[in-house]
């Protein structure tokens, strides 16, 4: 990455309403990614989906799995709510729910699930065209076309599967991101939402071929897995065309967990692990 490290006048210069020299938080320096940039997800999700659409793939929605069937050591096929769909490989990329489908395959993933939350305020006029991520205090914060400020902030710090989150996690991140920049603190919050990631115990992804024959993995992207989606679709694309980690996979497969060949990204994972 393109990253330089710069002064707080400098940090001051690129985002204005910031506050360096909070008491709690005061700002010492910063990495800048000149770039950096953002994305709308749900454009991204529904660009890929067309691509494939256009390419010939089925994209069968409101359709949950039940079960993977196996023969031989190998999967068979895949129970869903709309009937049985055959198959000769399956590839399970389903982010926090990644240990639910191996226990299907019978299997078990060193993965554990969290909710993650994120909320927007009420637009107001543009103030801010960069985006700041504050390791210490667990929070971001960025403006939107439209004119909201798009926060976020850790995972919470248990175990779970509802898509709420806790309210004290938003207080939290809330409270250090008024200190950064105060002028948001009369801000009425629009909306908040929560998902489901997946962690390893390494903060890295896993890229790999299963116990069950010819069922493949994709997942433990924590809360990258929006950024990672290009490089991992053509890592994961190799991984079930060929059977065979590629050059990008081969270090993530599920045997460095047996192994203690740990990739520790916990610093480089970013602010929400």
């Amino acid at each position: 990455m393109d990253t330089e490290y710069i002064s707080p006048a400098r940090v001051k210069e690129l985002c204005p309403i910031i506050h360096l020299d909070g008491p709690r938080y005061p700002v010492l320096g910063a990495l800048w990614q000149p770039r950096g940039g953002t994305a709308r997800h749900d454009a991204v999700a529904w660009g890929y989906a067309r691509a494939c659409a256009d390419m010939g793939m089925d994209i069968i929605e409101q359709c949950e799995v039940r079960g993977v069937h196996t023969a031989n050591g190998k999967v068979s096929g895949v129970a869903t709510t709309k009937g049985t769909i055959a198959c000769e490989k399956l590839a399970i990329v389903v982010a926090g729910h990644s240990s639910v489908l191996a226990e299907m395959a019978g299997f078990r993933l060193p993965i554990e699930s969290l909710p993650l939350q994120a909320l927007v305020s009420e637009p107001i006029k543009p103030c801010m065209d960069v985006v700041v991520m504050a390791n210490t205090v667990h929070g971001y914060m960025s403006q939107s076309d439209k004119g909201e400020m798009v926060i976020g902030g850790g995972t919470d710090g248990y175990n779970a599967y509802t898509q709420r989150g806790s309210f004290h996690h938003i207080e939290e991140t809330v409270r250090a991101l008024i200190e950064t920049f105060p002028m948001i603190s009369r801000l009425k919050m629009l909306r908040q939402w929560g998902g489901i990631v997946d962690m390893t115990g390494d903060r890295s992804p896993i890229l790999s071929a299963t116990p069950l024959g010819n069922c493949f993995v994709n997942c433990g992207w924590g809360t990258g897995g929006f950024k990672a989606i290009p490089g991992s679709g053509w890592a994961m694309a190799d991984l079930v065309a060929t059977g065979q980690p590629g050059p990008l996979s081969a270090d993530f497969g599920l045997d460095r967990f047996r192994e203690g060949r740990f990739i520790d990204e916990s610093v480089a994972a970013g602010v929400a692990h």
